[in-house]
């Protein structure tokens, strides 16, 4: 695969002042201030797809409550998920806790120095191999990220779409070319902080960049143009039911299965409507029928909110609901639960769930004395 024609002397010019730029401008961040390879582990998976001014809490309490691989290995499922509540992309969470469970069990409670075993690892794909094994142990690997696609695109005046799998081994072939071999972790996090500080997808600050004389992108004048993209396809909005069902002085929580969207995750019972999309309050009574053998009466619509995900975009109209007969008949949940409303904080509940809360709990005194 023929490479850009940057000639050797830009290349060294280029690792240079990116690596002194870097070493003046970085943001001071805490997964910056240990060369503990595990606490680099955890913040490079917390990084993925979710910016550093989100996760930055989370990785405190993470460490906290799971300072070591050790603890993590130890850990339950829900204990994890729930401390990575809002954080979104669970698989992440569960992953993580995988992995430190079979580098407790495998490799003697050390997180692996070497490509191979480390692409082993649960959740552990290209760029988290590459960030944890270049910023922690020094190998000589090259992350890609959007913000490095970003960067090189425009460096490069690259016409390969970043948004395509074959975009993508164009982009890593330049990023391997373009590393630093010496001190491949600060190279890595230079790219990646020039990305996201200064080479920005929208007005870029090419006045502040320590490699516009090198870009050729700035040099023509097209940096709005850059990077290509191959085009996205339209995400549809899915419809989704659920009923919050009170008996007494308890609501009904379900688990969902350990596979799949939101695995292992606590909602109200319910679920996609894209068959009966007009008659939502007797849709609800269905759904909570079939997954857990309940009948219910006097819906009543508490809040409808959305929230968007990696594949589509999530409508859910939450109800409030009378438990009126049956015995619970499990046929989806994992699990399911009777909880007072003051005991929801426990469970690790999906982020479209916590948007309808407040408006719940406001209705849940007007509806006990309807």
């Amino acid at each position: 695969m023929p490479l850009s024609p940057m000639p050797a002397t830009d290349c060294n010019a280029i690792r240079q002042q990116l690596g002194a730029w870097y070493d003046t401008r970085q943001r001071d961040l805490p997964w910056r201030r240990t060369s503990d390879p595990y606490a680099i582990w955890v913040s490079e998976v917390m990084l993925q797809q979710t910016q550093v001014k989100t996760v930055e809490p989370y990785f405190h309490r993470f460490l906290q409550r799971f300072p070591d691989v050790a603890s993590l290995a130890r850990a339950d499922e829900q204990a994890v998920l729930k401390l990575w509540e809002g954080l979104g992309y669970y698989s992440r969470a569960r992953h993580l806790r995988r992995a430190a469970q079979k580098v407790v069990a495998e490799m003697d409670g050390r997180l692996p120095s070497d490509w191979i075993r480390m692409r082993q690892l649960p959740g552990v794909g290209d760029y988290i191999a590459a960030a944890v094994l270049s910023i922690a142990f020094g190998r000589p690997c090259a992350v890609v990220d959007g913000n490095v696609k970003r960067v090189l695109a425009r460096l490069l005046c690259l016409e390969t779409p970043v948004d395509t799998p074959a975009g993508h081994k164009v982009y890593q072939a330049e990023a391997d070319a373009l590393l630093d071999s010496r001190d491949p972790g600060r190279h890595n996090q230079a790219m990646m902080e020039l990305g996201a500080l200064v080479c920005s997808p929208q007005a870029p600050r090419c006045d502040q960049c320590p490699l516009v004389r090198f870009c050729l992108c700035f040099g023509r004048g097209l940096t709005d143009r850059y990077p290509r993209r191959a085009g996205r396809r339209r995400v549809e909005t899915q419809q989704w039911v659920a009923g919050a069902v009170l008996k007494a002085d308890r609501l009904l929580l379900t688990r969902r299965p350990d596979q799949g969207l939101l695995a292992g995750l606590w909602e109200f019972p319910g679920g996609p409507v894209a068959d009966r999309p007009d008659d939502l309050p007797a849709a609800c009574m269905e759904k909570i029928r079939q997954l857990v053998g309940l009948t219910v009466a006097s819906p009543m619509a508490v809040a409808t909110v959305h929230h968007a995900y990696t594949h589509f975009k999530l409508r859910l109209t939450l109800f409030l609901c009378r438990h009126q007969g049956g015995r619970i008949r499990r046929a989806g949940p994992s699990a399911c639960v009777w909880v007072r409303p003051d005991e929801l904080a426990r469970f690790p509940l999906h982020k479209a769930v916590h948007k309808a809360l407040p408006a719940l709990i406001g209705m849940l005194d007007r509806f006990r004395g309807a």
